[in-house]
C-alpha cells in the first residue's frame, strides 16, 4: 500500500524550473498539474517538494531508488541549494529550515547552504516571518510549525558549523517571548496573543520541546530550565483523568473547533507526548510531581483509550494524514514502542500502531493510478475533500508510514528510523538513519 500511495504521488510530479507537486488532486482530472501550477509553498516540507526528501528516504531502507526517483531527489537538491541564498522565510514547515533537513536527508552536507542563511536571517527576537499570519505583521513567530522551535529542532538535529549559533539564538528569542504563568511558562504563537494552542505544534509543548533539546545540546540549563516551566504549565491546562494526560485545543476554548480535546501530533496528546521525551533527552527526571517517563506514557494512554481511529461522530475522526490524523498518530506510536524498554507496554503501543496502519488500508482509494485518501470536513458541502499529495495532508506522509510500519513488520522494534527534526529524541539514537 504504501509503494502503490508513492507510485501516485510521484505520478503527479511535474517540471517547471525544477519539480513542484500539486497540493490537491481533483478526482477525475485529466492532468490536475497544468492546470494549476506551481503554487506559493511548492518547496515546502509541509505540502511542497521537501516533503518528498523523507519519503525517499523510507523508500531507500526498503529498496533501492530507480532511475524516475534518483532524478526527483536530484531536482529536488538542486532546486532547494539554489534557491537558498535568496529565500527569506526560515520556518521548517514553509522554509529554510525544512530544505535544510530535505537536503540533509538526500544529499548530506548540501544542507549547510540553507543552514548559513537561516544564520544570516537570525534577529534577536527569531526570524520574521513571511506567512501572512497576521495581517500586515512580519513579526517573529514562536513555534514548531512556522516559528523560532522549529528552526532551532532543525538546527540541533542537522548540527555543523551554523547550528550552535542557530539554536543559541532561537532559544534566547523563545526566552524573551515566554509569557508567565501561576504554573510555569507559556507561549503564544506571537508574545501576547490572546488565543492559544497549547499542544505541540503550535504552543507550548512543541516550544518546550525545542528548548529542552537545544539546551541538552548546548549545555544550556536555563534552556532546560525554561522547558520545565513550559511543562509545568501545560500540566495545569490538562486532565489526567484515568491514568491519561490530554490539554484542550485552544485556550480560552473556540467555537470554531468542533473537539474540544483531539488526540493529534498537531494538537492533541500523540504530539505533545514528544515534549516528556525531549526532556528525558535532557536529564530531566520529574515535572510537577510527576516522571517525564509517565507523562509521556499517559499521553499515550490517553491516544489509546480515545476510540482514534474510528470517526465516533461527525468531527471526531476525519483525517488520515500526518498532521492532523492517523498516519501521525501511528508514527508516534512507532516512536514510542521503539523506545520502549517494557515488552508488555511495547506489543501494545506495536498494536495500536498497526490499528493505525490497517484504518490506513481500509479507507484508501485504490485503482489503477494507485492509492490516495480523501479526508472529511463535515462542516463543508460536499463534506469529502479532493485527496492530497505532501507530507502533513496527504499521500506522500502516509506512504511513509506505511513504509516504516511494514519495515517494522519484518524485522522488529530495533528496524531503522528515518528520524527528522521534530521527532529525532523520540527514538535510540542506534536506531536513527541520521546519528
Amino acid at each position: 500500500m504504501g509503494e502503490s500511495a508513492w507510485s501516485w504521488v510521484l505520478d503527479r510530479t511535474a517540471e517547471d524550473e525544477g519539480p513542484w507537486l500539486p497540493v490537491t488532486v481533483p478526482e477525475g482530472a485529466a492532468d490536475p498539474r497544468e492546470a494549476e501550477g506551481p503554487g506559493e509553498h511548492r518547496d515546502s516540507l509541509y505540502e511542497g517538494i521537501a516533503g518528498l526528501a523523507p519519503v525517499l528516504a523510507e523508500i531507500a531502507r526498503h529498496r533501492e531508488l530507480d532511475a524516475r526517483e534518483q532524478a526527483l531527489a536530484g531536482g529536488i537538491v538542486g532546486r532547494l541549494t539554489d534557491r537558498a541564498a535568496a529565500q527569506r522565510e526560515a520556518s521548517l514547515y514553509d522554509g529554510l529550515a525544512g530544505h535544510a533537513t530535505a537536503l540533509r536527508l538526500l544529499a548530506p552536507g548540501a544542507e549547510k547552504a540553507a543552514l548559513r542563511r537561516l544564520a544570516e536571517l537570525a534577529t534577536p527576537g527569531g526570524w520574521r516571518t513571511t506567512l501572512e499570519f497576521e495581517p500586515g505583521s512580519d513579526a517573529p513567530l514562536t513555534d514548531v510549525v512556522m516559528g523560532s522551535a522549529g528552526v532551532v529542532m532543525a538546527a540541533v538535529w542537522a548540527g555543523g558549523e551554523d547550528a550552535a549559533a542557530i539554536a543559541a539564538t532561537g532559544g534566547e528569542a523563545l526566552l524573551r517571548a515566554a509569557d508567565r504563568t501561576q504554573a510555569g511558562l507559556d507561549w503564544g504563537m506571537t508574545p501576547g496573543a490572546a488565543s492559544r494552542l497549547p499542544n505541540y505544534s503550535h504552543g507550548t509543548a512543541g516550544i518546550a520541546a525545542a528548548l529542552a533539546v537545544a539546551g541538552a545540546a548546548l549545555d544550556r540549563g536555563d534552556f532546560v530550565e525554561a522547558a520545565v516551566e513550559g511543562a509545568r504549565h501545560v500540566l495545569s491546562l490538562g486532565s489526567l483523568a484515568d491514568g491519561g494526560l490530554a490539554v484542550p485545543h485552544t485556550v480560552p476554548p473556540s467555537r470554531r473547533e468542533v473537539e474540544p480535546v483531539t488526540y493529534t501530533w498537531c494538537h492533541g496528546p500523540a504530539g505533545t507526548s514528544l515534549l516528556f521525551a525531549a526532556l528525558a533527552r535532557a536529564g530531566v527526571e520529574e515535572v510537577a510531581g510527576h516522571t517525564v517517563a509517565e507523562l509521556r506514557d499517559r499521553c499515550l494512554t490517553s491516544v489509546l483509550t480515545s476510540g482514534v481511529p474510528r470517526r465516533l461522530r461527525p468531527g471526531f475522526w476525519d483525517n488520515d494524514g500526518r498532521c492532523c490524523g492517523t498516519a501521525g498518530v501511528g508514527d508516534i506510536l512507532l516512536d514510542a514502542a521503539q523506545d520502549c524498554g517494557v515488552p508488555e507496554r511495547r506489543e501494545t503501543l506495536l498494536r495500536a500502531a498497526r490499528t493505525m496502519a490497517d484504518a490506513l488500508v481500509e479507507r484508501a482509494v485504490r485503482d489503477g493510478a494507485g492509492a490516495r485518501w480523501r479526508f472529511v470536513e463535515h462542516r463543508a458541502d460536499p463534506p469529502l475533500l479532493p485527496p492530497g499529495t505532501g507530507w502533513m495532508q496527504g499521500a506522500a506522509g502516509i506512504a511513509a508510514y506505511l513504509l516504516r510500519f511494514a519495515r517494522c513488520l519484518e524485522t522488529g522494534p530495533d528496524a531503522p528510523v528515518v528520524d527528522r527534526p521534530d521527532q529525532w529524541w523520540a527514538v535510540p539514537a542506534r536506531l536513527r538513519v541520521t546519528a
